[in-house]
């Protein structure tokens, strides 16, 4: 086992429906163990769905990975082992059941590290989209969630005015 000195997201597996029990039983090992400088974040990628059952509309959480916990570790023979035998892992997502870690474009899809963007913008600013399908656009600023990493603005399109949502980094200021 190689140690690296840069934490790196990996992919474990599960039996499948274990996965909350296999986050809440590494994070108190974690804990117990005193391991939260080589294993620190544990994630179980979810999305909210909408589900109808009987005309009634509700809001459901779904793991978009069923049988696969996230993890954010340095690997030493300590962090590898106790993951490796936690209750409920069947391995670690590589070749031989070698840890191999996500790459950046990975992470970034799967949206399990909150990137921090500096915004020198504000609510009711004009701004220029810088990147996805809208670029070139100007337009206003109506909201801004820095929590969901998201901007939504204004742009007048066709005679009408339409709200578009974009990432906080796709639009920068007009001065």
């Amino acid at each position: 086992m190689s140690e690296f000195s840069e934490a790196k997201w990996y992919v474990v597996h599960t039996y499948s429906g274990y996965e909350n029990k296999v986050a809440t039983d590494l994070e108190k090992m974690v804990e117990n163990r005193k391991m939260q400088d080589l294993i620190l974040d544990i994630k179980i990628p979810t999305e909210t769905v909408k589900e109808i059952k009987e005309d009634k509309v509700r809001e459901v959480e779904r793991k978009i990975f069923p049988g696969y916990v996230l993890i954010k570790m340095i690997v030493t023979d300590d962090s590898w082992y106790v993951v490796r035998n936690t209750r409920g892992v069947t391995g670690f997502v590589g070749p031989a059941s070698e840890p191999v870690p996500l790459s950046d474009a990975e992470v970034a899809a799967l949206g399990v590290d909150k990137r921090t963007v500096e915004i020198s913008y504000n609510v009711g600013d004009l701004v220029r989209i810088v990147a996805g399908p809208l670029k070139g656009t100007e337009g206003s600023v109506i909201s801004i969630d820095e929590e969901n990493n998201t901007v939504s603005v204004k742009i007048s399109m066709l005679g009408q005015e339409i709200p578009a949502e974009m990432e906080l980094d796709q639009v920068t200021p007009v001065f």
